[in-house]
């Protein structure tokens, strides 16, 4: 056999394999480290309504109903593989939620058709025990056909009943134990969502006072609905959960309207992991600081040498400056400048604006970036602001409240809507260099 042919079908192999790897394959343990806001609703939205909405919402996490007999919602015709996938692609911290048994003293009409929480306290609420573990796997089962990578938080939905009643209490109690087991087992991390008033209450008080006796929960998700976008109840002891293993409920049921669609939902607040972080940003050029506190124009015999030894840097790194980095602004800057500015149809010229700053700051990889959004493409969005004169803003890899409205100050200025999300058009705007560029064009 030829060697031709034996390259070809060694390339139809690897192309066969490469078919058979899943494009989930590399979805993200979720929630994982995030502080920010979130929405729960019964039914998962498409995929076109969750697009809107990370474009024009404030959230960037969603509870989803994965399993359970006791969903109000059990035909949730959204949510596949493909959409998990796609929906942790465009940023979102998914939580996926069981409601299976509840709790025996449930005096919820709809619940009390179904199966419930075994309250028998033979052999301590074995029998309980056996539906929380079952419950687990069950769960386990559904998140793994979603695509849902193992170690992701699977919460559990114990709805408000009443804890006074010793079998009721502690046989939920055994039974959300034997569930946060079985998961721990099986390589998932337990969450479970309560009333603050019930629930949150029966668990805070079994770890306060009675140490060791059930396995605790990894997560709280608080029904508390205070209005208070923070992760605090009166309900719960100040020590439970904390730092950053709670997210709170504190809004119900209501109609809101992002980019025209409309979703009735819940509002969230989470704080969960080590909260939105950025990590360690990389080094550049051997040394060479991004994080400047202004950029400013450049012409030949400038002398600003940290700003002109990041413009080579940066320059470098797009293959048009081949030199070592110098801090001058010489011929070969020069010519990296008028080959960057023709590349991205800027007036071609051998000194550096404004407007070519934003352009070259705001460059690359850009998601939207709202609250709790962290990493890379919020440090480029904090250096580009700078740049574009909408607030002097310190380089920290989180959005938080200076880089928020610095967004609104740019969006006004290019005539967006003031949302304080860098969205697509935001990102659109910067990497054209607006409003500089129409300010330009009116001189």
């Amino acid at each position: 056999m030829s060697r031709r042919i034996l390259a070809a079908l060694a390339s139809a192999a690897c192309a066969a394999v490469s078919l058979a790897v899943p494009a989930y394959a590399d979805n993200v343990v979720t929630p994982g480290n995030f502080t920010g806001y979130g929405f729960d609703q019964c039914l998962a939205p498409s995929g076109e309504k969750m697009a809107t909405w990370m474009e024009s919402s404030p959230y960037s996490a969603v509870g989803i109903y994965i399993s359970g007999d006791s969903r109000a919602c059990r035909s949730q015709p959204n949510l596949t593989p493909d959409w998990i996938t796609n929906q942790l692609k465009a940023g979102w911290r998914l939580l996926p939620i069981t409601l299976g048994p509840q709790a025996s003293c449930t005096t919820r009409p709809r619940y009390l058709q179904q199966v419930r929480i075994n309250p028998s306290p033979i052999n301590s609420y074995a029998a309980a025990a056996a539906q929380g573990r079952a419950e687990a796997d069950k769960a386990v089962a559904a998140a793994s056909a979603l695509t849902i990578a193992e170690g992701s938080t699977l919460w559990y939905d114990i709805e408000a009943f009443d804890i006074r009643g010793r079998d009721c209490r502690e046989s939920a109690l055994t039974f959300l134990s034997a569930w946060t087991e079985q998961l721990h087992k099986r390589g998932w991390v337990s969450g479970i969502y309560s009333s603050a008033a019930s629930g949150i209450k029966m668990l805070d008080d079994a770890r306060a006072l009675r140490p060791g006796v059930y396995e605790m929960p990894d997560q709280l998700w608080i029904a508390d609905w205070n209005g208070k976008a923070d992760v605090f109840s009166s309900y719960i002891r100040s020590d439970g959960w904390m730092p950053r293993s709670r997210v709170h409920q504190y809004r119900g049921g209501h109609n809101e309207t992002w980019g025209g669609v409309t979703i009735n939902i819940d509002n969230n607040w989470l704080d969960l992991g080590r909260g939105s972080v950025a990590g360690t940003e990389a080094v550049h050029c051997g040394g060479v600081s991004y994080n400047l506190p202004a950029w400013t124009p450049l012409a030949p015999g400038s002398t600003a040498y940290k700003q002109i030894s990041a413009l080579q840097c940066m320059l470098k790194s797009r293959g048009l400056f081949n030199r070592t980095i110098t801090g001058v602004y010489g011929r070969a800057t020069i010519a990296a400048v008028r080959a960057y500015q023709t590349r991205k149809n800027l007036p071609v010229q051998n000194n550096w604006t404004q407007q070519a700053w934003t352009v070259l700051l705001a460059e690359g990889v850009n998601p939207v970036v709202k609250v709790g959004s962290a990493g890379p493409a919020v440090r480029r969005l904090q250096r580009a602001l700078t740049a574009a004169g909408a607030g002097n803003l310190e380089v920290t890899g989180v959005m938080n409240d200076p880089t928020k409205t610095a967004v609104m100050t740019f969006q006004t200025r290019a005539k967006l809507s003031a949302s304080g999300i860098a969205n697509t058009l935001t990102w659109k705007a910067l990497m054209t260099g607006l409003p500089m560029a129409l300010r330009a064009r009116t001189r």
